[in-house]
């Protein structure tokens, strides 16, 4: 007769292990899932809602700026940093040292000189695509408070004795003015160097050298004058004897960010940009 062998029952832990992959399996894939739907998110989230935000935000400006032009420039970058959410860097120099720059590097976004005649020596070297007047300045004679030597025109400025300081026209827009003034008036060069006690990269330098009362004279730009009023009096120059300048922005031929630039453009010559070159006083309509 046959032994029978009891029958042994399936151990009860293997259906554990299966119970578990199959969670583990779901797990996984719920995992997975989330990981690519935040990829995308974060890929193209930002277009869906605001399709200039991502490309925005990865764009920076360059910008070459006359010195005397930072009171208002200053706050024009900042306004528009704020709405645009873009970075501005900017570069404050002499227009000429400037205009050096650019030529050097074949880098850059814009550029606003204290003078539109280096823009359009830029437009004649094939580095500018646009440019456009922002603002006009009228040169001044700045002299201490309360005009201690009797200053009243350029004439004045030949006096023995007097410590005069100008701008250097090989390196700012308003050492160049300077110049042009001093011809149309037939006063030489070789008159004015002898009292000739300081020259300048920039115009702010001369307004400086007034504030700290190292100077009897300098010939700035108005609103340059304007600026150090507290420490200097103004002494303005006749019209007919005047040469006033005009100052451009230019879209360098250089940009990377063509249409931000453009935008930037727009900004500064709207009339909320206007309205900030104003409360620096600088003036925004042409001057016959």
């Amino acid at each position: 007769m046959k032994k029978l062998v009891p029958a042994t029952k399936a151990p009860r832990h293997e259906e554990g292990p299966r119970f578990a992959g199959t969670h583990y399996n779901i797990f996984y894939f719920c995992l997975c899932a989330f990981v690519s739907l935040w990829l995308i998110l974060f890929l193209f989230g930002c277009k869906a809602e605001k399709p200039e935000t991502c490309e925005l935000e990865s764009q920076e400006l360059l910008l070459y700026c006359g010195a005397g032009i930072r009171p208002p420039a200053d706050e024009l970058v900042r306004t528009f940093e704020r709405e645009r959410g873009v970075k501005i860097a900017v570069d404050y120099a002499g227009s000429e040292v400037l205009l050096s720059k650019i030529k050097l590097a074949r880098r850059g976004d814009l550029y606003m000189p204290g003078d539109k005649h280096y823009v359009e020596q830029a437009a004649q070297e094939d580095m500018i695509l646009s440019h456009r007047s922002v603002c006009y300045w009228v040169p001044t004679i700045l002299v201490q408070k309360g005009n201690p030597k009797n200053i009243s025109g350029l004439e004045d400025l030949l006096q023995p004795g007097l410590k005069l300081g100008l701008g250097d026209d090989k390196a700012c827009a308003i050492g160049r003015t300077t110049r042009q003034i001093l011809t149309k008036n037939n006063i030489g060069w070789e008159d004015i160097e002898k009292n000739l006690a300081f020259q300048s990269l920039t115009v702010n330098e001369l307004g400086m050298q007034i504030q700290a009362q190292s100077l009897d004279a300098v010939i700035v730009w108005d609103a340059m004058a304007r600026y150090y009023s507290e420490y200097g009096d103004q002494i303005p120059i006749a019209p007919e004897k005047n040469v006033i300048s005009t100052v451009d922005i230019g879209v360098l031929k250089f940009t990377k960010h063509r249409e931000l630039a453009e935008k930037f453009v727009d900004f500064v010559t709207s009339e909320p940009g206007q309205e900030i070159f104003e409360k620096f006083d600088y003036r925004t309509e042409p001057i016959e």
